[in-house]
């Protein structure tokens, strides 16, 4: 069986390639897109990440199962049949919001016991449980079941956390190995990513990349980062874990970031990234353009006539809502306003991506670094 990810060139570390899923061909390196609850907050559906320029739709295990539960998704078709999207997907294990729930939750070898944040019923979540629900909810691909370690945390912790990972991770591989094997399973060539740990150790983060490297996975995941260190803590722990590896392997850097975040971690050799801020940011006025950041909050914008950014393809833009509109909207806590405020930012997200695609084939990607990666960070 071939291998999902091509590598198509190289420019210093910097790497533009694609991956083959059963659901379609993904251009790299991507932002994926999120979906909570199989919809973008702010009023997006599917339709919309179509015009969006939208590769990959990210959807969150651990919400579907509570509701609607996998059941019902599963007999709807799956995601793809559920929500309209005909795309790739890819759902997280469910690891980071069970682990999220501190007080609600108790770890053993088995899995983890906790309840529910929406009525307190009492759960269990393992790695099987883990892919059983992502293989109902059909998606392309299915993150394993990891433990998020919270930051900062004891060296000795860390260290048996990331033995614990690993040994779920075996089982979420032998369990997705028995499901894509039986004949009701909505995908059968349902990926599987592995999630590299280890706080902000160098050694552990090392030695954990070679330890899961060797169960030879679909792609590789850097997880527990993006969550309070500071920037250059995450760019350490990246150029330290990038050299092992596999080159012909995706690498998924989890819940980054900012789009000068993107910029330099694509220099840094990571191909894919998913991000909440692009959506959570819009909803509260904050807008990426290739000037920088504008908030729409500033009282300057409120007779301003001018499109969030001059040129931009956006559905907002594009349609000729001005600043001024979009922000009183926003202040009218209007959803057509969080909804054409998100519509720029996941634009301008997924354009950014289409850009640094184009630049890598042509071999500049270190020229437009250098003209774009304070400028994208700049507030207005």
């Amino acid at each position: 069986m071939s291998k999902p990810f091509r590598l198509l060139g190289q420019e210093d570390k910097a790497r533009r390639g694609e991956l083959v899923t059963a659901h379609g061909t993904v251009q790299t390196p991507a932002f994926m897109n999120v979906a909570t609850a199989a919809a973008i907050r702010g009023g997006l559906g599917a339709r919309d990440l179509e015009e969006l320029n939208c590769q990959i739709m990210l959807c969150n295990t651990y919400h579907l199962h509570l509701r609607p539960g996998e059941t019902v998704v599963r007999g709807l078709g799956g995601l793809r049949g559920f929500t309209g999207w005909g795309g790739v997907t890819l759902t997280d294990s469910g690891g980071f919001q069970v682990f999220s729930l501190a007080e609600l939750r108790k770890i053993s070898e088995a899995g983890v016991r906790f309840k529910s944040h929406i009525d307190g019923r009492a759960l269990f979540m393992g790695p099987e449980e883990s892919m059983q629900i992502q293989s109902a909810l059909g998606s392309t691909i299915a993150m394993a079941f990891d433990e998020c370690v919270e930051n900062p945390a004891t060296l000795e912790y860390a260290r048996l956390s990331c033995q614990r990972t690993t040994r779920w991770l075996i089982r979420c591989k032998q369990e997705m190995e028995r499901l894509n094997s039986l004949p009701e399973t909505l995908n059968r060539g349902q990926l599987l990513f592995g999630i590299n740990q280890g706080c902000t150790f160098d050694e552990l983060r090392i030695a954990h990349m070679e330890e899961i490297a060797a169960l030879d996975l679909d792609g590789y995941a850097i997880g527990g980062l993006a969550v309070g260190e500071p920037t250059e803590e995450m760019y350490r722990i990246i150029t330290a874990v990038e050299p092992h590896m596999p080159r012909d392997k995706i690498r998924y850097l989890m819940g980054v970031g900012t789009p000068a975040n993107i910029l330099e971690a694509v220099s840094r050799g990571i191909d894919l990234f998913d991000c909440v801020m692009p959506s959570r940011n819009a909803r509260h006025g904050h807008l990426f353009t290739w000037e920088g950041i504008r908030n729409l909050n500033n009282a300057k914008y409120q007779s301003d006539p001018e499109p969030i950014e001059q040129g931009c393809g956006c559905p907002a833009c594009s349609q000729g809502h001005s600043r001024a509109y979009i922000r009183h909207l926003l202040k009218a806590n209007e959803m057509l306003g969080m909804r054409l405020a998100v519509s720029h930012n996941l634009w301008f997200y997924n354009n950014l991506l289409t850009k640094i695609r184009e630049v890598l084939d042509n071999g500049t990607l270190a020229d437009f670094k250098a003209a774009f990666g304070g400028r994208l960070a700049a507030r207005l």
